[in-house]
């Protein structure tokens, strides 16, 4: 089977290695080629270049890499009709993928096209979905509610499970043994910051202002922040002003551990806020971005939140500051009243991780057999 895949950042490239691993467990002998960070890689495939090429989010920040992005377009594109793949998969970054999908079906009308991920349609720009369908015939949803929306668009869906639910959950002896070793001894919140450059370098300084009057309320409060591959350096530089020195923690592990142990976290937004309902840590989400993207889309966005657990839960229990409202007085209210009763979030999140398929099938492998499903229909 020759598969040609695509990931642009380092969650579409778990999925990417995930998916990888069920299409084997399914039985298919896959020759796989496309674009793969190192989980991807270390399944056997090649990337036609780094991955990290494509890792830019927002309007304002891709506009100075135009070119560079729409050469890559018509480089992955010309691979992969090269190639001759028995399935196309992008994964995520359908601004990419789905411009590269064009150019293949251009040239490969017959071409079988999935895409890993819907697009957030029910969110913002709900003509996606029908642009989408010209030249993607099938669609694996992470989210139970989407698979409707692209229906509705004339593609095929199956809701696969989000990976995030079948993660395993830190054990309260676990927990309390990273307590020890990094000597946390009073209350703990956990500090997210962001996995890409400019979040961490517009988020960090938010963050640390907003710390000041929850470490007034709480002196003894520890904080830790997970670090994301490769960006120990730029966090370290961007925690160096917080009025507390924090504990950095790295790899996926020390990530889950440090979620059960915290007591609450103020994270950025994304998918975080399910792996922090994963472990079980309540949360405030916070995000804000580049003046001309955030102008853009506020006048784009067609729900009242963006945090998934909220979504995916059909409740508002999980605060969040986005935009004009990612201000560091409002954030530390939330922090503090989520401190002051950490179990109103428990309900949402329980219910957030049933729907998503907590300890259900392999989302991998339900993604593989979604994949081979399409494959037996053309």
């Amino acid at each position: 089977m020759k598969a040609f895949l695509m990931a642009g950042e380092a969650s579409g490239d778990a999925l990417g290695a995930a998916l990888l691993r069920g299409l084997r467990a399914e039985g298919a002998q896959v020759d796989a080629r496309g674009i793969a960070g190192p989980l991807m890689r270390a399944e056997g495939m090649e990337s036609l270049f780094p991955m990290d090429e494509l890792s830019v989010m927002g309007l304002a920040e891709v506009l100075p890499r135009y070119l560079d992005l729409r050469r890559r377009i018509h480089d992955t594109a010309r691979a992969a009709i090269a190639f001759g793949p028995d399935v196309v998969v992008g994964i995520d970054s359908p601004d990419f993928c789905l411009r590269v999908d064009r150019l293949i079906r251009a040239i490969r009308p017959a071409q079988p096209v999935a895409h890993y991920v819907a697009p957030s349609v029910w969110a913002w720009r709900p003509g996606r979905a029908v642009k989408m369908a010209r030249d993607v015939d099938h669609v694996l949803a992470l989210l139970p509610f989407e698979p409707p929306y692209m229906e509705a668009a004339g593609m095929s869906c199956d809701f696969v499970g989000h990976p995030v639910a079948a993660e395993p959950v830190a054990s309260p002896e676990v927990a309390r043994a990273f307590r020890k070793a990094h000597d946390l001894c009073g209350r703990v919140l956990a500090v997210l910051p962001g996995s890409r450059a400019g979040e961490i370098a517009r988020m960090a300084p938010v963050h640390g202002a907003a710390l000041r009057p929850i470490l007034a309320a709480h002196p003894e409060l520890a904080v830790v922040v997970p670090v994301a591959p490769g960006r120990r350096a730029q966090v370290e530089a961007a925690v160096a002003g917080w009025p507390v020195r924090p504990v950095l923690v790295e790899g996926p592990e020390a990530r889950r551990v440090a979620f059960a142990a915290a007591d609450a976290a103020l994270a950025t937004s994304g998918t975080v806020s399910l792996e922090l309902a994963r472990q079980g840590c309540p949360m405030v989400i916070a995000y804000d971005m580049a003046p001309l993207t955030r102008m853009i889309l506020s006048r784009m966005v067609r729900v009242d939140t963006v945090t998934l657990v909220n979504l995916v839960s059909e409740t508002r229990a999980v605060p969040e500051f986005i935009g004009r409202n990612c201000r560091p007085d409002a954030i530390a209210a939330a922090v503090l009243s989520v401190l002051a009763d950490p179990a109103a979030q428990q309900a949402a999140m329980a219910l957030t991780m049933e729907r998503l398929g907590a300890d259900g099938p392999d989302p991998g492998r339900r993604a593989a057999r979604s994949v081979l499903d399409l494959l037996s229909r053309r």
